[in-house]
Parts: structure tokens; C-alpha cells; sequence
């Protein structure tokens, strides 16, 4: 499937075939696609907690204002931001590239991120919604279906998943087989709505 055409036919699916199953290769694949997204000084603070566990699925659902999915669909991935990753062996990041390049990159890791908290959570949560759209599109590729969602209580999924505290939850996708089309779109705004060129005019 094109691009386009995978962007063009993704929607959120609330209702999934719960018998269906997602092969270990395609799950690994589905990753393999997602840790591809960028991360700012090649940090990635993403972490995927892949729930297979049946009980633990349920737990979360309750937490979940109840939303279905979150216990139907084939795979829940909840895409975790590791705020602290910076400064987790940083010269990892880049222990390929050209020794200049790693003498200039990773100190400047510590001085972008280094007691700047808003920073690090921004970045994170920004990195963790980047690899959410790979997870999706590589999905609708390969004929599944997701559905994005933060409609939950990020302390108590905190607490359900055992988070170490320089963690939190991002955003669950839910990837399978549809059971029920979307609804058709609410109401798409025009370009013209959204995009500015070159600066907002002035309302002075």
C-alpha cells in the first residue's frame, strides 16, 4: 500500500474482531517501524509496553472510562515516554557516528535537556506521538486497523504497568481487524483554515 493511500484510509476504530490474532513477526515488524521515528539528538525516549496479558488488559479497560477496544482489538500498545533517557549512557545514541560527531552531539545532549523537566517531558511526548503515526500507517499497510487514544487515567495505567517514576504513558494504539466501519469524518477544515503563510497577521 502507498503512503498516501495508507494516511488517506486510516481511521479510529472502536470496534475490533476479538478472536482475531497478530503473529509474533507482525508485531515485530509493526515495531521495527516504529522505533524508525525521528527523536530529537537520536534520544529515543519511546518505550512500547506491548499488554498480552489477558487479566492485566481488563484492569486497564476499567481505568478506561471502559472504551472496548482497549480489551478487544489484537494488540494494545501503550507508547511510554521515558522523561530521564537523556541522560541514560547518552553516548549510545550515537556510538556509530564519527568520533567528531560524538564529542559535539552527546555533551550537548546534557546541556538541551539538563534540569529543564518541561523540556523533557515536551520531547518525549512529541517522540512517542511520532512512533504512535508509524505504528498506525505501517499498520493500515498491512491491512490492520488502530485506534489512538488518551482517554484514560494516566496514574492508575502508572500504576498497572509498574512505571518506574521517570515514566509516564503517552497514548494507547490499539491495532486488529475492525469489526464496524468508522463513522464518516466529522467535518475536515479547509487548508485555508489551517495553514499560514509565513506569519499570522497582526490584530493590533
Amino acid at each position: 500500500m502507498h503512503v498516501n493511500e495508507a494516511i488517506q484510509l486510516r481511521r479510529s476504530i472502536k470496534h475490533f474482531d476479538p478472536k482475531h490474532e497478530i503473529t509474533k513477526e507482525e508485531i515485530h515488524t509493526l515495531l521495527s517501524n516504529a522505533i524508525l521515528s525521528p527523536t530529537a539528538f537520536n534520544i529515543q525516549n519511546w518505550r512500547f509496553v506491548v499488554v498480552t496479558d489477558k487479566a492485566l488488559r481488563k484492569k486497564i479497560r476499567e481505568v478506561s472510562w471502559g472504551q472496548a477496544q482497549v480489551e478487544e482489538a489484537s494488540l494494545l500498545i501503550i507508547l511510554v515516554a521515558d522523561l530521564m533517557a537523556w541522560n541514560k549512557e547518552p553516548q549510545r545514541y550515537w556510538k556509530d557516528a564519527p568520533k567528531p560527531v560524538q564529542d559535539y552531539l552527546v555533551p550537548a545532549i546534557h546541556q538541551y535537556y539538563h534540569n529543564k523537566p518541561q523540556v523533557q517531558r515536551d520531547e518525549a511526548m512529541r517522540s512517542c506521538g511520532m512512533a504512535a503515526m508509524n505504528l498506525m500507517l505501517s499498520a493500515k499497510a498491512m491491512g490492520y486497523d488502530t485506534c489512538p487514544m488518551d482517554g484514560f487515567d494516566f496514574d492508575k495505567v502508572s500504576q498497572l504497568l509498574n512505571l518506574p517514576q521517570d515514566h509516564t504513558p503517552s497514548m494507547f494504539v490499539c491495532v486488529g481487524k475492525a469489526m464496524k466501519d468508522a463513522l464518516p469524518r466529522g467535518g475536515q477544515l479547509p487548508l485555508s483554515d489551517v495553514v499560514i503563510e509565513n506569519q499570522f497577521k497582526s490584530f493590533i
